[in-house]
């Protein structure tokens, strides 16, 4: 997958799943619950235990789910490498971090680098980031991302952290290209124990609800 297409994937969706987890039972059922639910962009987080191992499998058996994955909280060039090797389609990081750009960029994957303040998209826009993700969206409210329009106009923003059906329509209605959602969708209890279809059912719900 090239930039343009995961732009247009998160723009028709409007979201990306976030699996931080202590356990994954089935990452390919996993992925193929959000998938019926709506949610076709999966990032496994190097926090979730094992998470290179299920990364591996989801990328081994898209045929069977049908979902674009990709690895987040990528901290270093190591991390980044591995994850790619294990099949990820796209890296995200949590912050600014010039090693991981750069793997990105040598391997032609999309990358989204993470940024707080005006100071930091810019500095990971000059790194290539396509897109830039916004954490803590929630402590920053809405009305951020439209601030930072102003200085940077047509900025892809990715508000993560807090983001619930409550106020997802808040960031996508100021600008987010797309919203991450993690426990709203995903909590770790029901990706723990396989609860597929419950999962199904909150991406279902989320996702119903985006305008």
């Amino acid at each position: 997958m090239n930039t343009p297409e995961m732009i247009e994937l998160l723009h028709r969706d409007k979201t990306l799943a976030v699996v931080r987890a202590e356990a994954i039972t089935d990452a390919t059922e996993l992925c193929g619950a959000l998938v019926a639910g709506g949610i076709n962009a999966v990032e496994f987080t190097f926090t979730t235990p094992g998470m290179l191992t299920h990364l591996a499998r989801a990328a081994d058996t898209v045929e069977t789910h049908g979902a674009i994955v990709g690895a987040g909280t990528v901290l270093h060039a190591d991390q980044a490498r591995a994850a790619i090797d294990a099949g990820a389609r796209f890296i995200i990081a949590p912050g600014i971090r010039p090693e991981v750009a750069e793997v990105a960029v040598q391997a032609g994957i999309p990358f989204c680098l993470g940024a707080m303040t005006p100071t930091e998209v810019a500095m990971a826009l000059d790194l290539g980031s396509a897109m830039v993700k916004i954490f803590p969206a929630a402590t920053m409210g809405s009305r951020y991302l439209l601030d930072l329009q102003v200085p940077y106009p047509g900025v892809r923003l990715l508000p993560t952290g807090g983001i619930t059906l409550a106020n997802a329509n808040e960031f996508l209605d100021a600008g987010a290209l797309a919203v991450c959602v993690d426990s709203a969708v995903l909590p770790g209890a029901l990706v723990a124990a396989g609860q597929y279809e419950a999962i199904t059912g909150l991406a279902a719900e989320f996702t119903a609800a985006l305008h």
